[in-house]
């Protein structure tokens, strides 16, 4: 341990412990701009590049960067003397000088960490003048780049290099001509971008934002010729109360339901339900794996990869094309509601498929470019027409004028909106597998499983791996969350599977859709995810039904229209294919 001063406080910390970490676990904050990080992956990003934190240290000459200097036995801070103060504020309208003046438009406004800095330290006016760069925009379906914004803070890189192991951003050439960009300055659609959008989540600025689809959403329920459907995502209830001002972790469900019907949708309907119905039919595919490899049938794969995040799909597509047979061939809840929706449900109500309209509330980006695959289109006509990120969703209640606060608590429509336990945790990392092992094991040994929560697949650890006995075989499960983390396990598999999984999940975002990149900012503060975590498995531990194969609602749909899992008609609206995307990048 190591004893030291900041601001004549005494504080006592680990040897190792930056200035910034001391100072923070003593209630004194410093402010910072390229730092930023994910305490659940113990991971931290310290540059010391902005120059944001600099503090000064009693007998150092120079400022030192808070988040890059390690602490001292005996040091002396000061946060925020005058010498620190004007260097901040000096830094700050450097930065200024070069970043465009359209706060009012921009779309981390409010949101924006640059301007509220610049609001602390009562910078009124940039005392610098010159040259401003500029860069050319750039678009994927899901992530937009206004470069003219960058703050070369880094992050961006960061999260895309070392957390997605993705590599599609880099910096590139020096000083005023220096940007973050993908190679070759490529457009990040022809990149290896996966759109999985953590890019525009740890941005501090709006350099990096979502494509907004509020505008279509509103026209299409303005439409009377269109019959609007709507989705959201088990994620999505844990998170949007936050931007209402309520707490992190406040479950918002029913309040949400009475918003969408209040915003126009002529159905509210819960992804929850086709995340029951992903576990018949993934969990179906798994059993069918297991019973061939017990057969002794060396062609099937294993383990099966979960296929529910269409950041991973795209990820394992372009970097392991060589093992497109081991993911589920089960599409993601979001891609089945709309199979369902505009086949099963357009029929059943009398509206032709190309006169509904599906939208999903979803708090993830690469939903976006998942809608729009070609695959998942009939003439044309897509089954999931628009994709929303829940802060998409706040931004339209907010627009017509509806307080969260003040609604009712509703339920959502039938049929398509009645769900078990089981999908509301899939919300979370650990959650897929948790929802799938609780079906399996019923199905797999005939037996009824009493003690349904399985502590050892929860929590923040990047991977979690554990051996579930299913009444004498033991199936070997793991899960990650993470891009790296997921590349750490395919390339296991790849070299001969040594710890013999069955099962594999993967997410891409941090602690899984709760942290995905279109939640609510959470700004770096791994305690909002945390909270997010602990409010799904409270909805779960509510819900009367927690196993997806007791799900009333999915055994009728099986009974009237599908057969069985995995059956003839399930696989035509319900499973998909992959693609070698790794030659050929295709624009998104």
């Amino acid at each position: 341990m190591v004893k030291l001063t900041i601001d004549n406080k005494p504080v006592e910390v680990a040897e190792g412990t930056t200035i910034l970490k001391a100072a923070r676990q003593a209630g004194i904050n410093i402010p910072t701009l390229c730092y930023f990080e994910l305490d659940g992956m113990k991971f931290e990003n310290k540059p010391g590049g902005c120059r944001v934190c600099v503090v000064e240290v009693e007998g150092r000459k120079n400022l030192a960067p808070a988040c890059a200097t390690d602490v001292m036995e005996g040091m002396v801070v000061h946060t925020h003397s005058a010498r620190v103060i004007n260097a901040r504020k000096t830094v700050v309208e450097l930065i200024l000088s070069d970043h465009p003046n359209d706060c009012l438009q921009c779309s981390k406004s409010g949101d924006c960490e640059l301007q509220t800095l610049a609001q602390k330290l009562g910078i009124r006016e940039i005392p610098f003048k010159g040259e401003q760069s500029t860069y050319k925009k750039d678009s994927t379906l899901s992530v937009e780049r206004d470069m003219d914004k960058c703050i070369m803070c880094r992050r961006c890189e960061t999260m895309c290099n070392k957390i997605q192991s993705v590599g599609a951003l880099s910096a590139v050439n020096r000083g005023f001509e220096a940007v973050v960009s993908p190679a070759f300055d490529q457009p990040l659609g022809e990149s290896s971008c996966i759109n999985c959008g953590q890019c525009v989540q740890v941005c501090p600025v709006g350099a990096l934002s979502l494509v907004d689809n509020v505008a279509d959403v509103m026209k299409a329920i303005a439409d009377p010729t269109k019959t609007v459907v709507v989705q959201t995502a088990p994620a999505v209830r844990v998170a949007l109360g936050e931007e209402f001002g309520m707490e992190p972790g406040s479950i918002v469900t029913g309040k949400m339901a009475a918003a969408l019907r209040r915003l126009g949708f002529n159905y509210v309907f819960d992804t929850d339900w086709s995340a029951d119905l992903t576990i018949m039919e993934e969990g179906t595919e798994l059993l069918g794996r297991i019973g061939k490899v017990l057969a002794g049938d060396k062609t099937a794969k294993l383990p099966i990869f979960t296929s529910c995040c269409p950041g991973w799909v795209s990820f394992y597509e372009k970097n392991f094309p060589d093992m497109l047979e081991y993911p589920s061939t089960a599409k993601s809840p979001q891609q089945m509601f709309g199979a369902v929706a505009k086949n099963y449900f357009a029929e059943k109500i009398g509206v032709k498929r190309e006169d509904m309209v599906v939208v999903s509330i979803m708090p993830c980006l690469a939903k976006k470019s998942e809608a729009a695959r070609e695959e998942f289109k009939v003439n044309g006509n897509p089954d999931v027409d628009f994709s929303l990120t829940t802060r998409e969703l706040a931004h339209m209640i907010k627009q017509c004028n509806l307080n969260l606060n003040d609604m009712p608590s509703e339920d959502f429509d039938s049929p398509l909106g009645e769900s078990t336990g089981a999908a509301v945790i899939f919300g979370a990392t650990g959650g897929v597998m948790e929802a799938a092992v609780r079906t399996a094991y019923e199905v797999f040994t005939k037996k009824k499983l009493d003690n349904i929560d399985f502590e050892v697949l929860r929590g923040f650890d990047g991977v979690k791996t554990a051996t579930v006995d299913f009444a004498g075989t033991p199936i070997n499960v793991a899960v990650a969350y993470g891009l790296n983390n997921a590349r750490i396990i395919m390339e296991e598999v790849r070299d001969g599977n040594p710890r013999g999984f069955h099962a594999v999940e993967v997410m891409a975002c941090p602690g899984g859709c709760i942290g995905g990149a279109g939640q609510p900012y959470h700004h770096g503060d791994s305690s909002i995810i945390r909270k997010r975590m602990e409010a799904t498995y409270r909805e779960d531990a509510g819900k009367p039904i927690r196993k997806s194969h007791e799900n009333p609602s999915i055994i009728a749909i099986y009974k009237e229209y599908f057969g069985e899992p995995c059956g003839h008609k399930s696989h035509e609206l319900l499973h998909t294919h992959y693609f070698d995307r790794s030659k050929k990048i295709e624009k998104e």
